[in-house]
């Protein structure tokens, strides 16, 4: 039987744990987990998606006539899983802030209460995105196609999610339910991110929206389109300045086609046309079009 130095591994992991926390000013304490568990925001995120969407996403053996009950019950179970980690990200926000985390409970129902009202306005925004899809794509046979197997639409409803947690001013649990997506879909969307509704992401595969973005409604973005940063800015000590708005704003009707790079706190205006490949640093005005060639000799401009 083969033989392993169990315990010699063992106390070197410890020792590295405990040379991580130093570094980073972490004070061991004895109890459970002290953040959000990602497996936990996972079976959530699947129990909404069937709270939301439950003739579709829910369990298969459901039925029309117990559709509310389903509905009802799923949801009690899933906002109370989630009031758990809301519950922890408090905790480890005050902690990392150097509070004591009291009144933690109270504030955390409260953020909880106000997640779960915004539910139904999160399913009407994702109505407009799937009809969106459905409409923008000569492929789609159906809504309920589109639902079940764009992987666009999947993102989607994760960031709608995501979003609404960041707006509460949860961001760990934002960034838990946004990068569940990305990971199954290739697609990235920072949950601070502000799309409108009726948004459309064609195959969408290399997607990348950053968190300050902005976009407006009814805009639609093909595969491998990037809506970045075009420098970050440092402080006085040479750390990077976070929260600046740094990404492109997006005005309605936008249409983004395959490749495009957009970068900087730029602005497209409505109803405008990015071609494919495109390397975009300036603003485009309402209505125009702008192709390889043309972006290359603007972004040389500036």
């Amino acid at each position: 039987m083969a033989n392993f130095d169990i315990g010699g591994i063992a106390d070197a992991l410890r020792l590295a744990r405990h040379a991580w926390r130093e570094t980073q000013s972490r004070v061991s304490a004895p109890g459970g987990r002290e953040f959000p568990s990602r497996d936990a925001v996972a079976s959530i995120v699947e129990t909404l998606k069937g709270v939301l969407f439950p003739m579709r996403l829910g369990p298969p053996e459901l039925r029309q006539e117990s559709e509310d009950f389903h509905v009802a019950h799923s949801l009690d179970g899933a906002l109370h899983a989630l009031l758990k980690q809301v519950v922890r990200e408090l905790k480890y926000n005050a902690a990392l802030g150097g509070g004591h985390g009291r009144e933690v409970d109270a504030a955390a129902l409260e953020t909880v209460r106000t997640f779960a009202a915004s539910l139904p306005a999160i399913r009407t925004l994702l109505d407009s995105d799937v009809l969106a899809a459905y409409q923008g794509d000569p492929a789609a046979r159906s809504v309920d196609e589109v639902l079940l197997c764009y992987p666009g639409i999947l993102a989607m409803i994760h960031y709608r999610l995501a979003h609404q947690l960041y707006v509460l001013e949860l961001p760990l649990l934002a960034r838990i339910v946004a990068e569940l997506a990305h990971g199954a879909t290739g697609i990235d969307i920072h949950p601070g991110a502000t799309i409108g509704s009726g948004f459309f992401i064609d195959h969408g595969t290399g997607v990348v929206i950053g968190e300050t973005a902005v976009i407006g409604e009814r805009v639609r973005l093909y595969q491998a389109v990037t809506l970045g940063a075009k420098r970050f800015p440092m402080d006085s000590e040479g750390n990077l300045q976070k929260g600046l708005p740094r990404h492109p704003v997006v005005e309605d009707d936008v249409v983004i086609y395959a490749g495009a790079t957009i970068l900087g706190r730029i602005t497209i205006g409505r109803g405008a046309v990015i071609g494919g490949n495109v390397w975009l640093t300036h603003d485009v005005p309402a209505g125009g079009r702008i192709a390889q060639a043309e972006s290359r000799t603007g972004a040389l401009a500036n």
